[in-house]
């Protein structure tokens, strides 16, 4: 949301299909070298996350963007099958740039959270950003999840988050104790 990401896209392949994180990760790095070059070879700010079809085998990639750019140039850029992109207008009235920028925030982190369910991907990242557009960083500390949710949920003026993910509800965790939470 602070780079004002209020275009949200997604890249599917077509056959031959992509089932690999690592190759999924590896074709968006070169599809975002050469939207860039096509765009003039400018730095833009950027996210992007992966995410398996239905099918639970195929991969395809949702991506944010914050600003207009053609679709016949991504469709090139992409190159592995069919591209989709749209602004999000839908909110509110007076919500402006910041609203649809929230809005796409919302929508990834959507698709982040179903990852964190997905064992395919671990050791991953479950998503990325363009370099040097990351967000500004904010630690909170606390003596427990609940506690550390609660002072996020007042630095952002929330009451809480709308979805809670806690790695010591999901069966089989391997990794070390997590917490995701998502705002509005």
């Amino acid at each position: 949301m602070a780079n004002e990401l209020n275009r949200l896209g997604t890249l599917t392949y077509g056959p031959p299909f992509c089932t690999d994180p690592g190759q999924a990760r590896a074709d968006v790095g070169v599809f975002f070298r050469r939207l860039r070059g096509a765009l003039g070879g400018e730095a833009f700010p950027y996210a992007w996350v992966p995410e398996f079809h239905k099918d639970q085998q195929r991969l395809h990639l949702h991506f944010a963007a914050g600003r207009y750019i053609k679709r016949s140039v991504i469709e090139e850029a992409w190159g592995h099958g069919f591209v989709h992109i749209k602004r999000l207008s839908d909110v509110p009235a007076g919500s402006g740039t910041r609203g649809e920028a929230r809005r796409a925030a919302g929508y990834l982190s959507k698709y982040v959270s179903k990852s964190f369910a997905d064992q395919r991907i671990k050791g991953r990242h479950r998503y990325d950003v363009a370099q040097g557009f990351r967000p500004e960083r904010m630690t909170v500390w606390g003596r427990s999840a609940g506690e550390v949710i609660g002072l996020a949920s007042d630095l952002l003026g929330q009451r809480g988050p709308l979805h809670l993910w806690h790695s010591d509800e999901q069966p089989g965790w391997q990794g070390p104790p997590a917490v995701w939470a998502q705002w509005s």
